[in-house]
């Protein structure tokens, strides 16, 4: 064998360790990427938190939405319907939400995330602190996230 052979053998042998180890070390470090993301799911839901199911989405180009929302202490929001699923998480203070047609109540407290309804008149009602909320809706371009129910004025 020649030189040359020979350092073209030494060339391409550290060449390949060199790639194997990069790879080994990119590998890892992938590793170390995933391994130190935590997937949480929070909620999964085909039905709002009072048990009505969602039958469909909107027609029209998706939209999302993110709110967080912060309302203050012994608040009442006004009675409203939603047009579309969304789903709330609580961030900090109880949320007590009433549904007005079924009577039914629930409370929310933080870390915890419900599914609200679609096209049911309710509202959210805090205690001595406020709530802060974050807000995801699956709506439309145009079509507003809370609609004020009969008689009410104002929209949140």
């Amino acid at each position: 064998m020649t030189r040359c052979h020979i350092a073209a053998i030494v060339v391409l042998t550290a060449a390949t360790s060199l790639s194997s180890a990069y790879a080994q070390n990119g590998a890892q470090s992938a590793a170390k990427t995933v391994a130190s993301a935590q997937r949480e799911v929070l909620l999964k839901a085909d039905h709002s938190w009072n048990g009505v199911p969602y039958t469909q989405y909107s027609k029209g180009r998706p939209e999302l939405a993110m709110l967080k929302l912060t309302i203050a202490p012994h608040t009442a929001l006004p009675w409203h319907t939603h047009p579309f699923p969304n789903a709330a998480y609580v961030l900090s203070g109880t949320l007590t939400v009433h549904d007005k047609v079924s009577g039914k109540t629930k409370v929310f407290h933080p870390g915890e995330a419900f599914a609200e309804t679609v096209d049911d008149v309710h509202r959210g009602e805090t205690g001595d602190e406020p709530v802060v909320l974050l807000v995801t809706y699956a709506g439309t371009p145009g079509v507003p996230t809370s609609i004020p129910a009969k008689g009410e004025q104002k929209e949140y």
